[in-house]
C-alpha cells in the first residue's frame, strides 16, 4: 500500500532544513511526499545572509484547495515543524482536520517549535494555538523539555516529573509523544542528553497501556540546523513500520540522528581545517551522504524501558 505524506514546512535553496530535510529520507524510506513551503528562503538564517519569500495563510488555502478540486487530498500523514504565524497555524489546524474526516486513521505528526533553553524564539501568541488547537488534533508530538513544559505548565526536574508531563500531554491529544532532549542528569556521563518518549497504545480489549522509554544520546559540540526536522521525519517513517514499539522506533530513529551528524562533524572539521570553527555552510547536514544509514541504521543506541 502506498504512504503519502503531506509535509508542510520550510524549504530553502541551499542546504538542509524544513520540507530539504525530511523529504528525502522519507522518500527513501518509500514515502511518497507532498511539499507545501512555507517559506522558501536562498538558505537558513544562521547564515550571514538570506533572501526569501513567506508563504501566508490565504496563499496556504489556495495550494490546498488545488488539491481538493483535483480530488488527490488523501493522505496518510500530515507533517509539521517551524512556523511564526498564527493565522498560518490555524489554516494547518483546518486542514489536519478536514483530512481526518476523509481518512480517520490519518497521522499527524507535530514538531510544537516554541524555543529551547528557557526562551521563545516564536512569537508568544503561538503558545496558545499550539497548546490549544495543534497538540489535540496531534498524533505524535516531538517537543524538546522546554516546549514540553510550556505546553504543560509543569516543570521538568526528575524523571518522574517527565513522566507525568508526558502523561499530561496524552491527556491533551497525542498517543505519542518524545521529548527530544532534557537537562535530566544522565546515567552515562555528562557528554550525554537524556530523551524520553511514551506511547499510548489501544488494546484489542479496549483498554489502553503506556510504554515509556529513556534514551541517552551522545553530545555533539557544534550547532546544526535541520536535526529537528529530520528527527520529526525518522519517528514518522520509524513508528509507521513499528507502530507499537516506541522503544524500537526510537532506537532506529537516534541511530539514524547518531549516523547523519556524526559524518556531518566531520565533513565539516576536515573543510574548516585544523582548530577553525566550521561555517554555516560547512555544517549543514550530509543527507545525501547518509542514504544507507537512513535506511537501514546501525543501532548505536539503546532505550530503556521505564
Amino acid at each position: 500500500m502506498e504512504c503519502r505524506v503531506l509535509s508542510i514546512q520550510s524549504h530553502v535553496v541551499r542546504g538542509y532544513v524544513g520540507n530539504k530535510s525530511a523529504s528525502f529520507p522519507l522518500q527513501v524510506m518509500g514515502f511518497e511526499v507532498d511539499s507545501i513551503n512555507s517559506v522558501q528562503f536562498s538558505n537558513h538564517t544562521g547564515y550571514s545572509h538570506w533572501k526569501g519569500q513567506v508563504l501566508t495563510a490565504d496563499e496556504l488555502h489556495v495550494l490546498y484547495e488545488g488539491i481538493k478540486l483535483n480530488n488527490v487530498n488523501h493522505y496518510d500523514y500530515v507533517l509539521t515543524g517551524y512556523t511564526r504565524d498564527t493565522s498560518f497555524l490555524e489554516m494547518v489546524v483546518d486542514i489536519v482536520q478536514e483530512l481526518k474526516r476523509a481518512n480517520p486513521n490519518l497521522v499527524y505528526v507535530c514538531d510544537p517549535v516554541l524555543g529551547d533553553h528557557g526562551s521563545m524564539y516564536v512569537p508568544q501568541n503561538l503558545h496558545p494555538v499550539y497548546k490549544n488547537k495543534v497538540v489535540p488534533v496531534a498524533d505524535i508530538i516531538t517537543p524538546n523539555q522546554f516546549e514540553a513544559e510550556l505546553l504543560t505548565g509543569k516543570n521538568i526536574s526528575t524523571e518522574k516529573d517527565a513522566v507525568e508531563v508526558m502523561d499530561l500531554l496524552h491527556k491533551m491529544g497525542p498517543d505519542t509523544v518524545v521529548i527530544t532532549s532534557s537537562d535530566l542528569p544522565p546515567r552515562l556521563g555528562d557528554r550525554f542528553l537524556v530523551s524520553l518518549g511514551s506511547q499510548r497504545i489501544l488494546m484489542p480489549d479496549g483498554t489502553r497501556k503506556t510504554q515509556r522509554i529513556r534514551i541517552e544520546v551522545p553530545k555533539v559540540d557544534a550547532v546544526f540546523v535541520g536535526t529537528g526536522d529530520l528527527f520529526a521525519a525518522m519517528l514518522l517513517a520509524w513508528t509507521h513500520h513499528y507502530p507499537t514499539d516506541l522503544k524500537t522506533a526510537c532506537e532506529k530513529t537516534f541511530s539514524v540522528m547518531h549516523h547523519v551528524i556524526k559524518r556531518t562533524i566531520s565533513f565539516a572539521h576536515e573543510m574548516a581545517g585544523p582548530g577553525r570553527r566550521p561555517s554555516p555552510a560547512q555544517l549543514e547536514l550530509r543527507m545525501v551522504q547518509s542514504k544507507a544509514d537512513i535506511e537501514d541504521p546501525a543501532i548505536v543506541m539503546e532505550a530503556t524501558v521505564l
